[in-house]
């Protein structure tokens, strides 16, 4: 079998980790039994200082052929946040529905976390992130600009339909692990949206009785990330709130150099696509000190969706090996002081053995 992979390397760090993994992902589909051809696309932030679009006004059309997108990083310092991240990783998340956003926080043994009293297990999260509409929706506008009368409306758009996907893809992910489903909300202040939620998530749950259901508000969440994290398995929450929560299950796990995340279309009638939490790290930019771990971990999310389980699960088995091994090469996020090439050649030579 050979897949045809879209690699964006994109801004920062991006180009780093994408092509320091790309020999590891090669050893990998040779020794399982598979292959890939990849087309790099040079999108991003400098191509928007050079023609004012981070990407081609077909780009989601030149996409669509593929069976699945590696994506280095958005971002960039000179550029503000809200145009880099709408001109290339929004629209391809909405252009493919991709849905669900699945982001695993888990403390490997020997990574240290921040809290104290936790080790190697104790942490095994998955968060479901709606990633479609929610607070992202892009619905609004502002006008009067510059006057003191100026007004900026920002809507966020939930749908039954867009709710109920998040909600029972979470739910299925509940009865494969522990059988607990956390559900994120903040009905009490919003009313509409999230009752709508609060209720679908009723409903849904009458489909799954073996599923133990918990309903907190996120402001509670947020405090009870750091405070009993053992006691979370699947997490479901909006955009937004799974976004904020997505950073904190990274940190207490050790790094956000550790955090993989799929962007997932449900059909498969269009490519999903995976990248790093890390985002664009501009202040190590060229130090070839970027923690390749998530882009590797994200790759193995990419592999077991195209159904090479066996080849994710020995990525993910070598990734756990080396964070254990306290003579491992370490990036400095990591309390280390060893290259990004560094890491990845270990790794290659733990594969080997594997």
């Amino acid at each position: 079998m050979t897949y045809e992979i879209a690699v964006i390397p994109g801004d920062g760090i991006g180009p780093t980790v994408t092509e320091a993994v790309q020999p590891l992902f090669r050893d990998l589909a040779a020794e399982y039994g598979f292959d890939f051809t990849t087309t790099e696309y040079d999108w991003g932030t400098e191509r928007y200082l050079d023609t004012g679009a981070m990407m081609p006004e077909d780009g989601v059309d030149q996409l669509e052929g593929y069976d699945s997108i590696l994506l280095g990083a958005v971002g960039h310092p000179d550029v503000r946040d809200h145009i880099t991240l709408h001109g290339l990783l929004l629209p391809i998340r909405k252009g493919f529905d991709q849905a669900v956003c699945k982001r695993p926080a888990v403390l490997f043994d020997g990574i240290e976390s921040p809290l104290r009293g936790y080790s190697g297990g104790d942490i095994d999260i998955v968060v479901y992130r709606e990633n479609t509409e929610g607070e992202y929706s892009d619905v609004g506008g502002r006008t009067h600009q510059g006057f003191d009368s100026e007004v900026a409306v920002q809507s966020a758009v939930f749908t039954r339909h867009g709710t109920e996907r998040i909600v029972r893809a979470a739910f299925e992910a509940a009865t494969e692990r522990e059988g607990k489903l956390t559900s994120i909300t903040k009905s009490n202040a919003q009313a509409y949206s999230m009752v709508l939620w609060d209720e679908v998530v009723e409903e849904v749950a009458e489909e799954y009785p073996d599923v133990e259901v918990e309903r907190i508000l996120v402001d509670a969440a947020s405090m009870d990330f750091i405070r009993r994290p053992e006691e979370f398995d699947v997490v479901v929450a909006s955009n937004l709130f799974g976004d904020i929560l997505t950073d904190i299950g990274a940190i207490i796990t050790g790094s956000m150099g550790l955090a993989p995340s799929a962007n997932i279309n449900l059909s498969g009638e269009y490519p999903s696509m995976f990248e790093p939490v890390h985002g664009s790290a501009p202040d190590i930019v060229g130090q070839g000190i970027a923690n390749p771990l998530a882009m590797v971990l994200s790759g193995a999310m990419m592999f077991d969706h195209l159904g090479e389980e066996a080849a994710a699960d020995a990525l993910w088995d070598i990734v756990a090996d080396q964070v254990a091994d306290s003579d491992a090469p370490r990036t400095p996020d990591l309390g280390g002081d060893a290259g990004t090439d560094d890491v990845v050649a270990d790794l290659r030579t733990r594969l080997d053995a594997h």
